[in-house]
């Protein structure tokens, strides 16, 4: 039996040394951050284990969230409850007229306790192109090996700036959150992002053509940004939307292992009040408390789909007709959203641990569904 043991060990031990070798070796920094901590993918404050770089606010200049006359007096259906409760949510808003109508937290969380957006910052890292944009940093049809000469593939030197806002850009990324020898799991545990996307991600088949949601999409966008501006992505949303939002509290965008490059494509740690304002910003077309942050034609363009094929994403928002409303939001993988329904002046948003699957393979979560219509029937009670 013991030389039984020692012929396993050495198997294993021989494996190990193989993964590493093979550039597989940040799957034992993945193993012992998720499955060392009780999970078994990401977790909404993994932020503690990765460095971090500091998206700062202005604590002089804070604006508050006004809260309307019946805030907080009107309870959560009992579906909500049982959603909540189901999916682990841990912050729930209901935002009325720019005001706070219904405001709850869970499962030890509070109003500056800091969450993981995860692909929310999809949507956050697509605001900072449109103030580059607005910048006179880059445009549209810039191409990409403008600012990454190192992009390899056939149609490298096709692919644009518009076409990695939209998702449709031929990169041979692989989307999957769950196998551990796919690219995704890798850039999420990598230590050198730049290299990563320079060196083993290829635009092979022709831009523009399809969609296909590709986290590597963002993070080549991400690149772009910083190279236009010269700033880390956290200065540059510190400067352009935390602090002339007047953001409540400074939020963490977690980096690669090496702590230089943010995950543009996720990971940007904040409350859910905070997170709300991109909300507001967008559902105000880019104006911001009588200041114009982005420019309204941009965040027009950004919430309507680029491609027929997928009327249910724009330029890195997802879309959606429901019940007759327009809807966009942005969503992130453990069922986080900022659902903007502006012809109701309605902004929702979402925290938490647990999302619900998509059935048949439709673009919209069923809880995303769940979140708008017990949110409508909690609005419908309140005293005209």
């Amino acid at each position: 039996m013991k030389k039984i043991l020692i012929k396993i060990m050495l198997v294993l031990a021989t494996i190990l040394v193989a993964l590493y070798f093979a550039g597989y070796g940040y799957i034992f920094q993945a193993a012992k951050i998720v499955y060392g901590n009780g999970h078994i993918t990401s977790f909404i404050d993994d932020f503690r284990f990765f460095p971090t770089r500091k998206i700062n606010n202005d604590p002089k200049h804070v604006w508050n969230w006004p809260q309307t006359t019946d805030y907080n007096r009107i309870a959560p259906t009992d579906r909500l409850q049982k959603e909540h409760q189901k999916m682990k949510t841990v912050a729930f808003l209901i935002i009325k007229n720019d005001s706070i109508f219904s405001e709850n937290y869970y499962l030890g969380y509070h109003k500056d306790s800091l969450s993981n957006s995860f692909s929310m910052a999809k949507s956050m890292t697509e605001a900072l192109l449109g103030k580059a944009i607005k910048d006179g940093l880059v445009s549209w049809n810039d191409k990409v090996i403008k600012y990454i000469p190192q992009l390899k593939g056939k149609y490298a030197d096709e692919v644009t700036v518009r076409h990695v806002a939209s998702m449709s850009s031929g990169s041979d990324w692989i989307e999957d959150y769950y196998n551990p020898f796919h690219i995704t799991t890798k850039a999420y545990f990598c230590d050198d992002l730049n290299r990563l996307m320079t060196e083993e991600v290829h635009i092979d088949h022709k831009p523009g053509e399809k969609f296909h949601y590709l986290s590597g999409d963002t993070q080549l966008m991400g690149m772009i940004i910083a190279k236009a501006t010269g700033m880390t992505l956290s200065d540059y949303m510190s400067q352009s939307f935390w602090k002339p939002m007047g953001a409540r509290k400074y939020a963490l965008w977690t980096l690669d292992n090496q702590g230089k490059t943010e995950k543009a494509f996720c990971c940007i740690n904040a409350n859910a009040r905070d997170f709300a304002r991109f909300g507001k910003l967008y559902e105000h077309l880019g104006n911001w408390e009588g200041k114009q942050i982005l420019d309204t034609a941009y965040v027009i363009k950004s919430l309507s789909a680029p491609l027929k094929e997928t009327p249910y994403y724009g330029y890195s928002w997802w879309l959606s007709n429901y019940k007759g409303k327009k809807i966009a939001y942005m969503r992130g993988v453990l069922g986080q959203y900022v659902i903007i329904i502006p012809e109701d002046q309605v902004i929702i948003v979402r925290l938490g641990q647990k999302l619900d699957f998509t059935p048949n393979g439709k673009p919209h979560r069923n809880d995303f569904y769940v979140y708008i219509d017990e949110t409508y029937k909690m609005l419908s009670k309140r005293k005209k």
